[in-house]
C-alpha cells in the first residue's frame, strides 16, 4: 500500500534532484530512502525515477504520479491544520495561489481588510507567472483557492470577481503623452516594454496588439510586473500594465486605451470552498 511518507520521499527526490540531498533534507539514510522509493515503484507497477550519473528524472509513470503525490501531501497538510484548529492548537492558515501581478495590484487592500477581520488566521501566498501555471498548481492541490483570470474548462467552484483594467504607460515627455486616451494602433510603430514569454501579461499585450492590427516590436523584456511601468516612465517605450499596480505618485504619463482593455478575474477552488476560503472569496466579491 502506498503511504504518504513514500509520496513525500518521491516529491523530495524530484525537487532536490538527488537521493543524497533528499536523504539529508528528510533526515533519513540514503538506503532507507531508496528502499521506500523501490517499494513505491513496486506498488505503482514500474519505475518512477531514472537514475542518472548526476541527477534523477521522472519516467513517464513518474510524471503521471507526481501531481497526485503533491496533491495528496497538500491535502494531508490541510487536514492536519484543520484537526489542530479543532483541537484549539492553532487558528488556521489560508493558502492562496495567484499571479504576481494580482499580488501587486488586487490583493493588498483585500488582505488588509482580511487581517482586520481575522487577525489570527495566517496567510500563505503561492505566486505564479502565468494563468496556465496557476491552474496546474491548483489541480495539484497547492492551495485552498486561486485568484486569477478565469481558467479554461475548470471543473470546480468558480466565483467571478469583476474585471481588471489595463493602461498604457509612457514617459512624461513622450510624444504620445497628450490627452488621457490612446489607440494602440497609433503606437504600432513604437518599440514596447514587453514581458518575458513565460509571463502571463506577455499574452495580454500580444493579443491586444494583434487586435489593433500589429505585432509589437520589443525594446526590452522584463519578468517583474512592477518594473514595466518604471521602464516605460524612464523612456524605454510604452508599456501595457494593470491599472491597479500604478502608485498614486507615479511620474509617468498614463493613458486609457481606446477601445478599453480588460480581463475578467475569478476566485476558484477544486470543490466547495471551506469556511475560510469562502469568507475570503466573499470579501473579494
Amino acid at each position: 500500500m502506498t503511504t504518504l511518507r513514500q509520496l513525500e520521499y518521491l516529491v523530495t527526490v524530484v525537487d532536490t534532484g538527488s537521493f543524497t540531498k533528499a536523504a539529508e533534507q528528510l533526515h533519513v539514510t540514503q538506503p532507507a530512502l531508496s528502499h521506500q522509493i523501490r517499494a513505491l515503484e513496486r506498488s505503482a507497477g514500474g519505475p518512477l525515477l531514472e537514475r542518472l550519473p548526476r541527477n534523477v528524472r521522472l519516467t513517464s509513470t513518474g510524471r503521471a504520479m507526481i501531481p497526485h503525490a503533491r496533491a495528496a501531501l497538500a491535502d494531508a497538510y490541510r487536514a492536519q491544520c484543520a484537526a489542530r484548529q479543532a483541537a484549539g492548537l492553532e487558528v488556521g492558515e489560508l493558502q492562496i495561489a495567484t499571479l504576481y501581478s494580482i499580488t501587486l495590484g488586487v490583493l493588498p487592500a483585500a488582505l488588509r481588510r482580511w487581517r482586520q477581520s481575522y487577525p489570527d488566521v495566517g496567510i500563505r501566498l503561492f505566486e505564479h507567472r502565468h494563468t496556465d501555471e496557476l491552474t496546474e498548481a491548483m489541480y495539484a492541490g497547492q492551495a485552498d483557492l486561486a485568484i486569477g483570470p478565469q481558467p479554461t474548462g475548470w471543473l470546480g467552484t468558480l466565483q467571478p470577481l469583476g474585471t481588471e483594467d489595463f493602461m498604457v504607460v509612457v514617459a512624461a515627455d513622450d510624444p504620445a503623452a497628450i490627452g488621457d486616451t490612446v489607440s494602440l494602433a497609433d503606437l504600432a510603430d513604437r518599440s514596447w516594454v514587453h514581458y518575458t514569454p513565460s509571463h502571463g501579461l506577455s499574452d495580454v499585450l500580444d493579443i491586444a496588439c494583434t487586435q489593433a492590427g500589429f505585432e509589437p516590436r520589443i525594446a526590452i523584456r522584463t519578468e517583474q510586473t512592477a518594473a514595466a511601468p518604471a521602464l516605460a516612465a524612464a523612456g524605454l517605450g510604452p508599456a501595457l500594465v494593470p491599472e491597479n499596480i500604478l502608485p498614486a505618485s507615479f511620474d509617468g504619463h498614463i493613458l486609457r486605451p481606446n477601445p478599453p482593455i480588460s480581463r475578467a478575474l475569478t476566485a476558484y477552488t477544486r470543490g466547495r470552498p471551506d469556511p475560510l476560503a469562502a469568507a475570503f472569496i466573499n470579501l473579494l466579491s
